[in-house]
């Protein structure tokens, strides 16, 4: 009898491996290749590596919000266009009413819209190293992505970039503006001869506006090929996931049509027009992170064997000349404190580190072990 049970449960096991390898042969080859996005475990630890406002609201504040929040049914699906807090928008950060706005659960749903609605064959072109989620996006959509790096001083290398352009002809042109990694503006010269000679979209990602205080917002009517696309998450609402693109109506209107009703929930509508109302208190944080970029700048540049490349974002990038990312980055989480490590990257130096720009505290602590740790090298 047990003879019999373990032959059955062979071939149960046997059955059971053949489905999961049909199951996985249905899986588009390039998606089998990628690597998953990773965020890195943080409890416990001061998050300098993911390019969050560090500051809460003012206590009054937070309590408008709460009593505000108590009035929501849950129960009851949101507004699926998110009317209120549209015109809040609008009126918060000068939106044109001749201009469309599309909103996406952050940015990233964003761009996946864009490249979704793309005819197939259509080809994705960023400089490189940008954002990571362009590729990313594009490949799992199995678009083709063609990066071209940038020059060394971090700048496009427009002889290049505009030989890609001719060449490959992309449907989607995707400008961080300020660029991520690398904290800089590209010229406004070399972003409008890339408008000009590109026949598709070219989407101007301003995650970082807040800190960078330059737009292309009010200067993109006369360019129906031209989107703006922001995050409302570096300015101090990370965890709503609320993104909103800007651009031509009828373009709008057409991108519109394949966003997945409901995508921005009740609760975040309420908190975003509630907080776009009050932006003068997140513009005085933004201000505030600001002032603490600089002193944290001058503060990195004064270490020996560390390349500090400045920046307009909230967020800096440095490299170690003598030291290893890895031992750094280990060391700084064994002392609580969470940076980004870098890949290797091409365009980067070697042993490159990234962190946040936090409050005046966590950017003191930060040194003080960042000179604790290069001095014991």
């Amino acid at each position: 009898m047990q003879n019999l049970q373990n032959f059955v449960n062979y071939r149960l096991n046997i059955q059971l491996q053949q489905k999961q390898k049909k199951i996985q042969q249905l899986i588009r080859p390039e998606i089998q290749d990628m690597l998953a996005y990773h965020v890195p475990e943080a409890s416990g630890l001061i998050k300098l590596d993911a390019m969050e406002n560090p500051f809460c609201w003012p206590e009054a504040m937070q309590k408008d919000w709460l009593a505000l929040l108590s009035q929501v049914e849950p129960n009851r699906y949101p507004d699926p266009s998110a009317q209120e807090m549209v015109l809040a928008l609008r009126k918060c950060f000068k939106v044109d009413s001749q201009l469309g706005v599309l909103l996406g659960n952050g940015s990233d749903e964003l761009i996946q819209l864009i490249l979704m609605a793309m005819k197939a064959g259509s080809r994705v072109l960023a400089p490189t190293p940008s954002f990571v989620m362009y590729q990313h996006i594009a490949k799992a959509l199995g678009m083709p992505f063609i990066g071209v790096p940038l020059a060394d001083d971090f700048e496009l290398d427009m002889p290049a970039m505009l030989a890609a352009i001719k060449l490959h002809d992309p449907a989607v042109i995707f400008l961080a503006y300020p660029n991520n990694p690398t904290a800089n503006l590209f010229k406004d010269e070399d972003v409008l001869s890339i408008i000009e000679a590109s026949n598709g979209l070219v989407v101007i990602d301003e995650a970082y506006q807040p800190f960078a205080k330059k737009t292309y917002l009010h200067g993109i009517n006369d360019f129906p090929n031209v989107v703006v696309m922001r995050t409302v998450s570096k300015l101090g609402l990370a965890g709503l996931r609320l993104g909103f693109l800007v651009g031509d109506q009828a373009l709008i209107a057409q991108l519109d049509k394949i966003r997945l009703p409901y995508n921005i929930n009740v609760l975040t509508q309420v908190t975003a027009r509630f907080a776009f109302e009050h932006i003068d208190v997140l513009d005085a944080q933004a201000e505030e992170i600001c002032q603490q970029r600089e002193i944290l700048l001058n503060a990195l540049n004064q270490f020996a064997g560390v390349q500090v490349f400045n920046s307009a974002a909230n967020f800096i990038l440095f490299a170690l000349l003598n030291d290893s990312a890895e031992r750094v980055f280990d060391a700084l989480k064994d002392a609580g404190l969470l940076i980004k490590k870098m890949a290797v990257t091409a365009g980067l130096p070697d042993n490159c580190l990234r962190v946040t720009v936090g409050s005046s505290e966590e950017n003191q602590l930060f040194i003080a072990q960042l000179t604790s740790i290069l001095r014991s090298e």
